[in-house]
């Protein structure tokens, strides 16, 4: 069996082309996979269409790509920490589909487990569900492309909307812990979106903080197993950025 562990983050995200699909991990800036997205910045790689939570901010994390003009088209919950985004997506040079947050973590999990659609209360009665959400804006500011409606169907008593899977052609995770057959261990709450992306992608890649043999992973402390998990590289401890940061005034001060 080939090597799943990659000398560099360029090396493991050079077969991304154009036009590729990618789910990519982390909620705000908190377990993003910030090198290899820093890999994808520093190639050619251009009109890539994202899933992922959100869109990091102005400077880091995917709105690095964003700044750059990569990214053609996003499938997010939440975007609101970049002002470019709004920007891009106002002018008309960005397509953005919103999706409830829960709907995308389990559209991308059942992309990972061969579940091509499912029927979900969320969103049911508003646009998500009916159509007309702007998806697209032309240079005027009208619609150039709206959402199309979904279908629903009532069980029991009670409406759902169906909502279909997400598969990516990569997905870019990051991990604390890592070995080199790809078992994933995630810290804390920069689980996040990462192990769902990591099941929706067709080739996923790893980056983790620490890389140990096979075996020095307790079994039982896995968070993603290997099978999910297509290349890794080690890019050691993460800079880590704080989106927000607040302050209170010292008691007595």
């Amino acid at each position: 069996m080939p090597s799943k562990v990659y000398g560099s983050a360029a090396e493991a995200v050079a077969d991304i082309a154009t036009g590729a699909t990618l789910a990519v991990g982390g909620f705000g800036l908190c377990g993003i996979p910030d090198a290899l997205i820093a890999a994808i910045a520093d190639s050619s790689t251009t009109d890539l269409e994202v899933f992922s939570n959100n869109c990091g901010v102005d400077d880091h994390g995917l709105g690095v790509l964003l700044s750059l003009g990569r990214i053609r088209r996003v499938t997010a919950s939440y975007v609101g920490e970049n002002k470019e985004f709004a920007r891009q997506y106002l002018a008309g040079e960005l397509e953005v589909e919103l999706t409830p947050q829960g709907t995308l973590a389990e559209r991308l999990r059942a992309g990972g487990t061969g579940i091509p659609a499912f029927f979900t209360p969320a969103g049911v009665g508003t646009p998500v569900a009916d159509g007309g959400m702007p998806w697209r804006y032309a240079a005027d500011g009208s619609v150039a492309i709206a959402s199309p409606p979904k279908e629903t169907r009532v069980f029991g008593d009670k409406r759902y909307v169906l909502e279909e899977a997400i598969n990516a052609d990569f997905a870019l995770v990051h991990a604390r812990l890592g070995d080199t057959d790809g078992n994933l261990v995630f810290e804390k709450t920069a689980m996040n979106f990462n192990p769902l992306a990591a099941m929706a992608g067709r080739v996923t890649i790893a980056q983790v903080e620490e890389l140990v043999e096979p075996g020095a992973i307790d079994p039982g402390q896995v968070h993603l197993p290997g099978v999910f998990v297509q290349r890794v590289v080690h890019t050691g401890p993460q800079n880590k950025r704080i989106e927000k940061r607040t302050v209170r005034t010292a008691e007595g001060a």
